[in-house]
Formats: structure tokens, sequence, C-alpha cells
């Protein structure tokens, strides 16, 4: 397969179609780009703008820090390949396989990555800004402080990923798979996340600030110290999650689920749980339910309904009366 390198896209060239290349083979460019990497004479940094892959064999390869703007990898093998530091803005890896791929601090800016495989795959501090990666596979896939900003992860799998310390911004994981994922301090802020299924995740100590949590299934997911404030929860299920010292000021909970969920000094300050099912919820205080806005279609600890009304004694659960 012949490849082209170059470091600059000549002036007035359109960027759709790549300048002529001074033809190689990818095994030449390969070779020389790890002579690079290692500062041995003849080394020279892969350069692949807009470069055809699809379908390339690429398992293992070392493409860290290589120039990957505009490639074209469709359905390209890039198992465990070394991609960190690499610039992949624009570039098209539209269901290639990248499990246990290192891509750790690359800069996937517009990228399309629909239906790819990244299970296992570190994307630590990587750039995901804009990024397409709806139905992609991320079980298990390390996105520690990642920078994400416009992303689509509809119906993206996300088991046991890790996103602490991520920051997220106005990206879309409706239907996504969140089960058992962890999110320690992590950061997101107007983001979609409606009916995703996220049963044990982990968000402690994170900001969700004006998310959209609408008919999430989030049974037994942890919220410790977690600042949930201005986002909606409406018809989740929440059944046995832990709020404790979590932050629900405004937040909207009407028709949710949540039984047996744990609340121990969490701030109830205007939350709405009109039509909410408290039955067993436990650590509630009566200061906590006055704060919160509740109605006769809300279910209160002891079983009975609502509205919560101050001295009956209606926050303690369900058999400890």
């Amino acid at each position: 397969m012949g490849l082209g390198a170059k470091e600059t896209v000549p002036a007035g060239t359109n960027p759709a179609t790549p300048p002529a290349y001074a033809q190689r083979p990818l095994r030449q460019v390969l070779a020389e780009h790890l002579a690079w990497l290692e500062q041995r004479p003849g080394g020279v940094r892969a350069n692949l703008w807009g470069a055809a892959l699809n379908e390339a064999h690429l398992e293992r390869a070392n493409l860290h820090g290589a120039n990957l703007q505009s490639a074209s990898l469709l359905e390209a093998c890039l198992t465990g390949a070394d991609l960190s530091g690499a610039d992949l803005q624009e570039a098209d890896l539209r269901q290639a396989v990248l499990a246990g791929a290192d891509l750790s601090g690359a800069d996937l800016t517009e990228a399309l990555l629909h239906f790819a495989l990244l299970a296992e795959a570190n994307l630590s501090e990587a750039v995901l800004h804009r990024t397409a990666l709806r139905g992609a596979n991320l079980r298990e896939t390390r996105l520690l402080e990642a920078s994400i900003s416009g992303a689509d992860f509809i119906h993206a799998v996300l088991e046991r990923a890790e996103l602490q310390r991520a920051q997220v911004f106005s990206s879309d994981f409706s239907q996504a798979n969140l089960e058992g994922a962890i999110l320690y301090h992590a950061q997101l802020h107007l983001c979609r996340l409606v009916a995703i299924r996220a049963a044990q995740a982990n968000f402690s100590f994170a900001r969700l600030r004006t998310c959209d949590l609408r008919d999430a299934q989030l049974s037994g997911a942890r919220f410790f110290q977690a600042d949930l404030s201005g986002s909606c929860f409406s018809r989740a299920l929440l059944g046995d999650c832990d709020f404790r010292e979590a932050r629900l000021a405004g937040t909207e909970l009407c028709g949710a689920q949540l039984e047996g969920a744990r609340f121990g000094d969490a701030n109830l300050n205007a939350a709405d749980l009109r039509g909410a099912n408290l039955k067993g919820a436990r650590e509630l205080s009566a200061h906590q339910l006055a704060q919160a806005r509740t109605d006769e279609s809300t279910v209160l600890p002891d079983g009975r309904r609502g509205p919560y009304i101050r001295g009956s004694r209606a926050e303690r659960p369900w058999g400890a009366r």
C-alpha cells in the first residue's frame, strides 16, 4: 500500500483532496516513525494526513504522536496499537477495532468512531470534542481526565468504564450502558443521559449539574457527596442508591423510584419529590423532607401517602415505626 508523507497541507489545497504524496510503503512509514521516536538517524514522524487506510492491519503498530488527521481507517484493525498523543482530528474510524489500544492524550476532535470496538482501550487525557461514538463499545475503557465536549455516545457501551475526573460538557449518552462505570470526581454539565443503564455505577464526589437523566436505570448507584443540583431524574429507577451528603438542591425527582435509598445529610432544598416512591428510604430527617416538595402522589418512607407533614414521623422507613 503506497502512502504519502507530508509536513503541511500546501496553501490553496482543498483539504478534502489530499495533495500528491511521495509514495512510500506503509511498512517503511512505520519503520521511519519508530526511528524518529527512538531518535535514530533517518527517522521521520509518520504524517498520514488524509491517508486511505481502510481495513488496514495495524495491530500493535507504534504510532505514538503520529499525524493521522483526516485519515480514513474504516474497519481498520488497530488492536493494541500505540496511538498515544496522536493527531486523529476528523479521522474516520467507523467500525475500527481498537481493543486494548493506547489513545491516551490523543486528539480525537470531530473523529468518527461509530460502532468502533474500543474495549479496554486507554483514552485517558484524550480530547473528544464533537467526537461521534454512537454505538461504540467502550467496555472497561479508561477515560481518566478526558476532555469531552459535544460528543455523541448514544447507545454506546461503557460498562465498567473509568471516567474519574473527566470533564464532560454538552454530550449525549442517551440509552448508553454505563453499568458499573466509575465517575469519581467527574464533572458533567448540560449532558443528556436519558434512559441510560447505569446500575451500580459510582458517581461519588462527581458534579452532574443541569443534566437530564430521565428514565435512567440507576439501581444501587453511588452518589456520595455528589452535586446533582438542577438535574432531572424524573421516572428514574434509583432504588438502594447512596445519596449521603449529596447536593440535590432543585433536583427533579418526579415519579422516581427511590425505595431503600440512603439520604444521610443530603441537601434536599427545593428537590421535587412529587410522585416519587420513597418507601423504605433511609436516613431522612423531618427537616430534609420539609425542605423538599411532596404532594399526595408521593409515597413517604413509612409507606404513607404525602404530602409530608412535619411531626408525622413519616420520615421513618417502613418497619421502623
